[in-house]
């Protein structure tokens, strides 16, 4: 008898450790607003991020993340809903996902219906609580700007009163992005029983261009290079920016001004993200958290006379993404595989062992964290609408393929990235492309169903 009870002793052991190995991971998401890829670690070497380049080099980077909306609001319900936006029914900053899907459960209430104390600490979902999703959180906090936050230098840059910028006097802890970061590092020291699910929304660089001065001080404005449209460039197509002359009365020092600004306020979003990366590294966290640094969308800093999101063009559709998962063997590595938003919510689902939604429409990506040279998907799908005109967009390896509601061939868009990645010149009317044009029209009929 005391020989099978030091047996059954032993199993209860090797039992208890085998739990303690699988013990779910806590999860970090860091979403940040209006980033493009203009950082360090994606090559740009005039912008200062050392902290998601810190953040890079332990993660996967991923060179080819797409939304399937490039604008606030649709973006964020499609990622968090993992519905694409015909099934969410958003496309503008004021429609609900919950008017069109009101049983949809959110990725953060996933966690919480698992056992995890889920925080929301800035702008998750958009902002508002008609937008977010009360049932997902244990905790949601939403830091404000201070009323002296925006004492300093500025103006605006156009009769548009968003678009402008203010070098501000005051400390950090005035602006709303330093002051979640304090809170997201409480949150992370406080100990408790269950796991963690920590979202923290860093607002910058989304307008207004509002940081502390010093930020601006690194970027001298003699020293912004003025965006220049190759003179050989394609005609837009009726539709493609949302207002073709809304920056049109720019001078080169409001160009630049608005450069620095986007840049000095990455660099402060940057600053806040260390913060919150040094608390990891103090409290050891790396072995039990997955990590994932995400924006939703991308942004044009002049290009086509654009300085703003919601196009279907490259800059406006690819965001930068960064994921860290312990145990993963793709340490420091990219990958160029094709991923899309949607696909956001299953892949954090399975790093963190459960299963996700069956009416999902995306697809875990998971496997990339282990071998980042695997294919990923054969095309990403992202739209945007104009009032009653929808364009849809299909990204694959090579192309990227535009159409608009009701314009034949005028309304369509074929850029050949092998030989243009700017997107400069439209070979849709091209007979030569005929073929190409024909394979991904349908390609893009199927997968936007």
């Amino acid at each position: 008898m005391n020989r099978n009870l030091a047996i059954l002793a032993l199993l209860l052991t090797a039992l208890s450790s085998c739990v303690a190995v699988a013990s779910p991971p806590n999860v970090l998401l860091i979403l940040v607003d209006d980033l493009r890829t203009n950082l360090g670690c994606y090559g740009d070497p005039l912008v200062r991020t050392p902290h998601v380049d810190r953040l890079a080099a332990k993660g996967v980077r991923f060179e080819r993340a797409y939304c399937q909306y490039p604008l606030c609001n649709p973006s964020r319900s499609s990622l968090l809903t993992g519905l694409r936006p015909d099934a969410v029914r958003v496309d503008s900053n004021g429609d609900r996902w919950r008017d069109a899907v009101p049983d949809a459960v959110t990725l953060p209430k996933l966690f919480r219906s698992h056992g995890y104390f889920t925080a929301q600490v800035g702008k998750i979902f958009h902002d508002g609580e008609a937008y977010n999703d009360p049932t997902a959180w244990d905790v949601s906090i939403n830091p404000q700007d201070r009323p002296s936050a925006e004492q300093g230098e500025g103006r605006c840059m156009s009769p548009l009163p968003w678009c402008r910028w203010v070098a501000a006097e005051g400390a950090d802890e005035l602006h709303a992005d330093s002051q979640t970061a304090s809170e997201s590092i409480q949150l992370l020291n406080q100990q408790r029983k269950q796991p963690l699910f920590l979202a923290v929304g860093l607002r910058r660089p989304h307008d207004p261009f509002v940081a502390p001065k010093r930020y601006f001080d690194l970027y001298p404005l003699e020293q912004m290079p003025i965006h220049r449209d190759p003179a050989y460039r394609s005609p837009e197509v009726p539709y493609a920016l949302a207002a073709p002359d809304r920056f049109a009365g720019f001078t080169d020092r409001e160009r630049r001004e608005f450069l620095r600004a986007y840049y000095a306020c990455t660099t402060f979003m940057d600053a806040q993200l260390g913060r919150i990366l040094d608390t990891h590294d103090e409290l050891d966290l790396w072995d039990t958290t997955v990590v994932l640094f995400v924006s939703d969308h991308g942004y044009h800093l002049g290009e086509r006379g654009w300085w703003n999101k919601n196009t279907l063009f490259e800059l406006s559709t690819r965001a930068p993404l960064i994921v860290w998962a312990p145990r993963m063997k793709g340490t420091g590595k990219a990958t160029t595989a094709i991923v899309e938003f949607v696909d956001f919510y299953p892949t954090v689902a399975e790093l963190a062992g459960l299963s996700s939604p069956a009416d999902l429409e995306g697809r875990s990506f998971a496997r990339l964290l282990n071998d980042p040279d695997l294919p990923g998907k054969q095309a990403a799908y992202t739209q945007v609408t104009r009032g009653e005109i929808t364009g849809r967009s299909i990204r694959t390896d090579r192309y990227r393929y535009t159409k608009w509601d009701g314009g034949g061939i005028a309304s369509r868009e074929l850029y050949d990235h092998v030989s243009d990645p700017g997107e400069w010149h439209n070979l849709a009317a091209d007979p030569r492309h005929g073929p190409t044009l024909r394979d991904l029209s349908r390609q893009l009929a199927e997968g936007s169903r």
